[in-house]
């Protein structure tokens, strides 16, 4: 279906749902920028990033996805994805993260 439509929203962020259920992070995190370096950002792209981001323990780069998203969703009227991703970027803390040769 998605080789008869690149462009289908839909299709694109379930890809990267599926790539990320088997473990292939990368490639569903390169799914997931490209929906959000769309016109306009898919919203829900940027979340999903930010979440899967924090399962890899890479939360500097959460932090960074989920700002821009809720500037996104913002911006699209969407206050209830602005909120969500609001409450996970504040369960994440403020403090940038440190690695174990920082303490």
């Amino acid at each position: 279906m998605l080789a008869d439509d690149p462009r289908d929203v839909f299709l694109r962020y379930s890809l990267a749902m599926e790539l990320d259920k088997e473990s292939n992070h990368e490639r569903s995190l390169e799914t997931l920028r490209g929906l959000m370096a769309d016109t306009p950002p898919y919203v829900p792209a940027f979340f999903m990033s930010g979440q899967q981001l924090t399962r890899l323990g890479r939360i500097d780069d959460a932090r960074a996805v989920l700002r821009d998203g809720i500037e996104q969703a913002r911006q699209q009227g969407n206050a209830h994805a602005a909120g969500e991703m609001s409450e996970f970027l504040a369960s994440l803390g403020t403090l940038p993260e440190t690695s174990a040769g920082d303490a």
